[in-house]
């Protein structure tokens, strides 16, 4: 795998952040916000979706012993359905933003829209985390923060099988929803069934 590009801007103090979970059905939208120094180099600092599951887990060792900063926020189901998705993607790394030890003095954010935060200069990269460390270390810091998440609101709802799906549109998951009803964790503003329009069966 490739050496990914420690900054933008060597002048400034660059915050990567990306979210995890906001296609899911169920359970929050999960953000991190990562600084890295200039001169971090690791070659399992990649796009999370590009590492696997153990990978993916030693990389989040890496990023929690070594970043200058880091901090991760979450945006509940509740939240998700009155704001809407895209914004709450915008608040969970607003909420990471805010908790970092460090104040940055620049934003690189994963995708190609985002809403200013405290007047930051902010960058959208559209596969952001493919190209910079400090995107892809956010990236799977939100990711394995949210599977966490996830395993653990599992134990008391087994029928759902989050261990596996996390709460994505399994054809398991929507069939278990359809045998045992929605829980709190659903986002109930999300078509969980295609073939249905939302609404027609709760």
């Amino acid at each position: 795998m490739p050496l990914l590009l420690s900054y933008k801007d060597k002048t400034a103090i660059e915050a990567g952040c990306d979210e995890a979970g906001r296609g899911c059905l169920a359970g929050p939208v999960f953000a991190a916000a990562v600084i890295l120094s200039p001169d971090f180099t690791h070659l399992l600092i990649q796009d999370s979706k590009k590492l696997t599951e153990t990978q993916r887990n030693e990389a989040r060792k890496v990023v929690e012993a070594e970043a200058l900063a880091w901090a991760v926020a979450s945006v509940s189901p509740e939240e998700i359905d009155r704001i809407n998705i895209l914004q709450a993607s915008f608040l969970a790394m607003h909420r990471a933003i805010e908790q970092l030890a460090v104040l940055p003095t620049s934003l690189l954010i994963d995708g190609n829209r985002f809403k200013s935060f405290n007047n930051i200069t902010h960058h959208c990269i559209i596969k952001g985390d493919s190209k910079y460390a400090s995107i892809a270390a956010a990236s799977i810091l939100a990711k394995t923060h949210r599977d966490e998440y996830m395993m653990q609101i599992a134990k008391a709802y087994p029928q759902y099988d989050w261990t596996n799906n996390k709460g994505y549109p399994t054809k398991n998951h929507r069939e278990s929803i359809k045998i045992h009803g929605m829980t709190p964790h659903h986002r109930r503003s999300f078509r969980l069934f295609p073939e249905y329009v939302q609404g027609e069966l709760f």
